[in-house]
């Protein structure tokens, strides 16, 4: 079995764990689990060292894991400053992941079709939680077209010939659940309390640990 699975049981109850603690608001806990879930997909990354990996690609995901691991610390305060740090820490980390798909994947005949479905998603969803984000207009604005561009990126590894088609399902599907869990991220604080919004904390590791994998099978 490929090295880089080891960790994702241990992951897979982490998270669920995880979870559990977010709903029954144990806080302390969140705070250990949270970054541990994090370290332990840069975990599943490091382990792709013994498939000999792209380095231009595991050095570009390690730094968006980083930066993500910086981005979840801060999401775990409820405070205005934590939130705008935590939403440009994950702003960088969508632009390293854009960056390092583009490095090993060319333009796509297909991507303006993906580019137009995820700019009219965007608007639509905008209008959705426009009313409630006062000064983050902008922002907001900036990070969901930095997050659509790091999904159009995605997108093109399907045909890249740096990536197998294992690969690029991987990636592809890793951005979408990275995509779909700060969507939910963003309605449940900007549109209205969603009952079971904790269900992104399983989209999101699940989009990074598929991203991370992929580096265990060039």
């Amino acid at each position: 079995m490929n090295p880089s699975l080891y960790p994702v049981p241990v992951l897979v109850i982490t998270v669920f764990f995880l979870i559990v603690a977010r709903l029954r608001k144990r806080r302390k806990a969140v705070y250990i689990l949270k970054p541990a879930a994090t370290l332990l997909v840069m975990l599943i990354l490091g382990l792709s060292r013994f498939s000999n990996p792209v380095p231009a690609f595991f050095g570009g995901v390690l730094l968006g894991l980083v930066l993500s691991l910086g981005g979840d610390i801060a999401l775990m305060f409820d405070s205005r400053k934590a939130f705008s740090a935590g939403l440009v820490l994950f702003l960088l980390a969508h632009i390293a992941y854009a960056v390092t798909f583009t490095r090993l994947s060319p333009l796509s005949e297909w991507e303006g079709a993906a580019l137009l479905i995820l700019a009219m998603t965007g608007v639509l969803f905008y209008r959705l939680i426009r009313n409630r984000l006062e000064k983050m207009k902008g922002p907001v604005i900036i990070y969901m077209m930095i997050i659509s561009l790091m999904v159009v990126r995605a997108f093109s590894t399907l045909f890249s010939p740096h990536f197998s088609r294992l690969q690029g399902g991987m990636i592809l599907s890793g951005a979408l659940l990275f995509y779909v869990s700060d969507m939910v991220l963003a309605a449940n604080r900007f549109w209205r309390p969603l009952k079971y919004d904790r269900v992104s904390l399983a989209f999101y590791y699940c989009g990074q640990t598929l991203i991370a994998l992929a580096a265990a099978y060039f």
